[in-house]
Parts: structure tokens; C-alpha cells; sequence
């Protein structure tokens, strides 16, 4: 059988290790539809994953990637047909199943959605989980009932990759965003995506109150933990928050306050298991909702062989907007 290049985590008594090498195509796992991958791109939780700083990838040899977009190569599936342009996100992809930084994948074809019309295999990885992530935490506001009349939002993580593409979508919503930071420096970037005011990472970060003044009506957290719980003291009354991430912890020391006494909502994103009628919907929307040239200008392009260092300075916090990752 054929091989082909892909970043293969393996495991041993002496740990876990990444490396680029060939990969046998006949080790690949079972599906019904089998991709030529074209483009991928580097998540937080695929920094994870190749640093082996969380446990995240829980089968060896793991391919790693949590995306992917490309090409039908085969397919059983009566969805799916050779030649046609498809997107995964998710469904186990990098941690139990063999993900996206190989040459090929072969995946269940309930787990794909059809590349947009008018959007191409790298602007789609561009948007990639962190940005599909984004958009489902705005359709989940929405469905809220949150609109801009109700008042500023704000975006915590805001120059990570899912902080950026819901700054830029809810901003040409019209939205009023406040994007808080830990580099600072980003501002000028932050305020060119749509973010209004921009405020240092430590106003969160201090011991949540019970209740703080009010200051948003809603907002996008990619952080958790304190972020999370100080975002929610200050939300306003009827507000809510959709929470999507966990970059600051798991961990979530706040208080019922935000949510008996001012009827505050706590809006959890799934986005590894969404069913499928929804990721279209969102991949519709993205497509419709986000500046293709503010897309551009937070993109980055990487190639496979650079994945396994980009991936330990995502962890660190040194990656600005989205990574793309050249596959083929």
C-alpha cells in the first residue's frame, strides 16, 4: 500500500513524541468516505496535542489535526462523491480518530459538510474549528434574543483565533465589541477586525465578586475560569455569555449571583460533537457574515513540516489570529 506524509504522535515508556513521517494508507482507520487533504489548520487544541501538554489524543499512532478540507478521493457514502469539495471539524478527528495533518483521511461521510459555494479548501481552514467555533457561540446569542440594541459585548481570548473571527463577525452585525487582551500590543489589529474598546486581560483576572457593575449585555469566552466567572458578575441584567473554550482552566470559581439575581444565562459550545444540521448552518453563515478581507488579514500560512514548533507557541500564547496549515 501507498504511504504519505503526516504528523504522527506516537507513545513509548518514555512519553509522547511528534514527528513528520510517512504514514501507511492501509493503517488507516475505518470510514465510508476517504479525503485528499489540502489544507488544515492549528488550533488550540491541537498545540495540545503535538506538545503532549494535555492528554488530549487518546489512541497511538494518532494523526494528529482536529480539521481539514480537501477532496473526495472514495466514497460509499451516499452523500458524497469523488470530486467533491468537503470541511471537517471535529468528531474525534486528531484525538481517537486520524485527523487532519496527513495527505489523506479516511472518515465517517456523517461528519462532513460541503465546502461552501464560493469559498476555497484555505479560507475555509482559515475559518477553520476556531472560527466555526466562533460562529456558533454568535448563532447561540442570537437565538438568545441578544441584538445590538441590547448593548456592548465583549470578547475574552480576543486575539486567539476564535477571539478574532467573533470579533470580526459581530462587529459587521453591528454589534458594539469590547475585546479583552493580554497583548495589548494587538490593539491596532483588534480595532481593525471591529473591536471598539479594548481592555487588559488582568481586568478579569482578579477574585470574581458575587456581582460587579454591569458592563456587557452578553459575550464570547474562549478563556473559562476566572475570565469567565468575572465576564459573568459583570454582565448585565437579562445578559448572557457563550462559553466555548477553556485556555485560563476548567475550572470555574464564581458564584449563582449573575444567574438568580440578575437572570444571567450560561450559553455552553460544543463544537467537537455539533450535529450536523447545525455546522452547515454556521458554514452558510460564515460564509455570508465574514469579511473575507478581514479573514485574510489574521491569516498565517504554515507548512506540515512547521507544525509541531507553531503548535508549542499556540500554547504559549505567541500566535495571533489563525494559522493555516499547507498539507498538499
Amino acid at each position: 500500500m501507498p504511504s504519505f506524509k503526516a504528523i504522527v504522535i506516537d507513545k513509548t515508556d518514555g512519553g509522547q513524541s511528534a514527528a513528520l513521517r510517512d504514514f501507511d494508507e492501509a493503517q488507516l482507520m475505518d470510514g465510508d468516505v476517504t479525503v485528499r487533504v489540502e489544507w488544515s489548520t492549528l488550533n488550540y487544541k491541537d498545540g495540545l496535542a503535538v506538545t503532549g501538554k494535555a492528554p488530549v489524543v487518546r489512541r497511538f499512532p494518532m494523526i494528529a489535526g482536529i480539521d481539514f478540507a480537501g477532496t473526495v478521493d472514495t466514497s460509499s457514502h451516499p452523500d458524497w462523491k469523488p470530486g467533491d469539495r468537503v470541511i471537517l471539524n471535529g468528531w474525534g478527528c486528531g484525538e481517537t480518530h486520524l485527523g487532519g495533518y496527513g495527505e489523506k483521511a479516511r472518515v465517517k461521510g456523517d461528519w462532513l459538510v460541503r465546502l461552501p459555494e464560493g469559498m476555497s479548501a484555505r479560507e475555509a481552514m482559515a475559518i477553520g474549528t476556531a472560527g466555526y467555533t466562533a460562529m456558533l457561540a454568535v448563532l447561540a446569542l442570537e437565538r438568545y434574543g441578544l441584538t445590538p440594541a441590547n448593548g456592548p459585548v465583549v470578547v475574552t481570548g480576543a486575539a486567539g483565533g476564535v477571539g478574532s473571527v467573533a470579533i470580526a463577525i459581530l462587529s459587521k452585525r453591528g454589534f458594539q465589541v469590547t475585546a479583552a487582551t493580554g497583548r495589548i500590543a494587538e490593539a491596532d489589529y483588534l480595532r481593525h477586525l471591529g473591536a471598539s474598546e479594548i481592555i487588559e486581560r488582568k481586568e478579569l483576572a482578579g477574585t470574581p465578586r458575587p456581582l460587579a457593575k454591569e458592563r456587557w449585555a452578553g459575550g464570547v469566552d474562549s478563556v473559562g475560569s476566572t475570565t469567565l466567572a468575572n465576564v459573568l458578575s459583570m454582565t448585565r441584567y437579562g445578559g448572557a455569555v457563550a462559553a466555548c473554550g477553556l485556555a485560563g482552566g476548567m475550572d470555574l470559581p464564581g458564584s449563582v449571583a449573575p444567574f438568580i439575581l440578575r437572570g444571567v444565562s450560561l450559553l455552553g459550545i460544543d463544537s467537537v460533537m455539533h450535529p450536523r444540521a447545525g455546522r452547515e448552518l454556521a458554514w452558510q453563515r460564515l460564509a455570508a457574515d465574514l469579511d473575507s478581507a478581514k479573514l485574510a488579514e489574521m491569516t498565517n500560512e504554515i507548512g506540515l513540516g512547521e507544525v509541531i514548533d507553531a503548535g508549542g507557541k499556540i500554547i504559549d500564547g505567541q500566535v495571533r489570529g489563525r494559522l493555516i496549515v499547507r498539507v498538499a
